[in-house]
């Protein structure tokens, strides 16, 4: 390793001391020259060695660390999958075989995010200096995990910041079109190639599990369904029936290909292509609950605004086309908009709508998407469980 190093400024150290991975470029006092994700030692105005961590100017957050104090990256850098490889033995063994596998800070493993579904990894690679260990963690993986294919799936907006093209295609293996996996009982056809996140939203897992516990005899409508694992759940778990709305076609005929796998019936549970607000300011009949996972509304600070109101509108309207006693459940997974905003854009949206509202549970976190304690900043998803008056 060179002895080129990044010295932060007096007092602006802090955050790496606390194990926090970003470094903003106002708290460097001297850079040397670097190859664009290159990774260089990090040290105070006194010299004392913090960590190590990857760089580029280009980026607003001008490095991330990926070891802290003596260990050397590489070295960190591989702990890291072991422990995260680990965490997900323990805690999903014999529920599912598909989980994430590696949830970036969350995981010490900034700009890298790995699902598994089945025997097949789906790798999201979301900086340079991630992208410049890949061989690297393509090979790890495939040690430690023995899959039969990784594919990439990298169209995210943090690659054009980091001056990085969008890349979508086969890493490691025979190409698959999809797979099948199991989630308690459930089972449920991800399709790699072109789909949204890594093909499936792990991280509403637990969410599943909640909608099954109070789906039993209710009529449910299930808003941005995708490919249904909602609609699966409910009816699985007794619910009247289940209308699903989606502006997808592709992603509707999975969901009804998602019903007959699980042998749910059809007949009586509607398949809807359409715009989700269109339809909920449609007449028709109310629903005893109601499901709105609606995608991120702000993919930038700048969006925040233009996003809360549309969250506003569509728990407005989704409150309007809720029975009287019924429940909503309610996402939000735009990282600008945190937990307290999205409370009260809710609290707004129940005030016109003239409901009375009542939180009986906030979001439970799938145990495969940790959020760093010393790195808050990686969690985005929030939910509530609301009971309409």
């Amino acid at each position: 390793m060179s002895e080129r190093a990044v010295i932060l400024k007096k007092g602006r150290d802090k955050a790496v001391r606390n194990r926090h991975h970003w470094i903003f470029s106002g708290a460097v006092a001297g850079l040397p020259e670097f190859e664009p994700g290159e990774i260089l030692p990090v040290r105070s105005s006194g010299g004392e060695l913090l960590g190590h961590a990857y760089f580029n100017a280009r980026s607003s957050i001008i490095g991330r660390m990926l070891s802290f104090g003596g260990e050397p990256p590489l070295e960190a850098v591989e702990r890291s999958i072991d422990s995260a490889l680990a965490l997900r033995r323990r805690l999903l063994a014999g529920k599912t075989n598909a989980c994430r596998l590696i949830h970036g800070e969350g995981d010490n493993l900034p700009g890298l995010v790995a699902d598994q579904y089945a025997d097949v990894l789906v790798l999201q690679v979301a900086t340079l200096g991630m992208e410049k260990l890949k061989p690297k963690i393509v090979s790890w993986l495939s040690e430690k995990t023995q899959p039969r294919s990784i594919y990439e799936q990298s169209r995210l907006p943090s690659r054009r910041e980091e001056g990085l093209p969008d890349y979508e295609g086969w890493l490691l293996g025979e190409p698959i079109e999809e797979v099948e996996i199991g989630e308690e009982g459930l089972r449920f056809l991800v399709q790699l190639a072109g789909s949204q996140k890594t093909g499936f939203f792990l991280d509403l897992r637990a969410a599943r599990r909640l909608v099954g516990s109070l789906a039993k005899g209710r009529r449910v409508l299930n808003c941005f369904s995708y490919t249904g694992a909602f609609s699966v759940a409910a009816l699985a778990a007794g619910a009247a029936a289940v209308d699903s709305v989606d502006a997808s076609r592709p992603a509707m005929d999975l969901a009804r290909r998602n019903l007959l796998l699980n042998g749910l019936p059809l007949e009586g549970n509607s398949l809807i292509v359409g715009d989700v607000f269109e339809f909920l300011r449609s007449g028709g009949a109310s629903y005893d609950m109601i499901i709105l996972d609606p995608p991120a509304f702000a993919k930038k600070k700048a969006d925040v605004v233009r996003a809360c109101r549309g969250y506003k509108d569509i728990n407005r309207l989704a409150f309007q086309k809720t029975a009287p006693g019924g429940l909503l459940l309610t996402f939000s997974c735009s990282h600008f908009v945190d937990a307290g905003l999205f409370q009260q854009v809710v609290w707004e949206a129940a005030v016109e709508a003239g409901r009375r509202v009542r939180i009986l549970q906030r979001h439970r976190l799938a145990c495969d998407h940790p959020v760093n304690i010393f790195h808050p900043e990686s969690e985005y998803l929030k939910s509530l469980l609301l009971d309409v008056e």
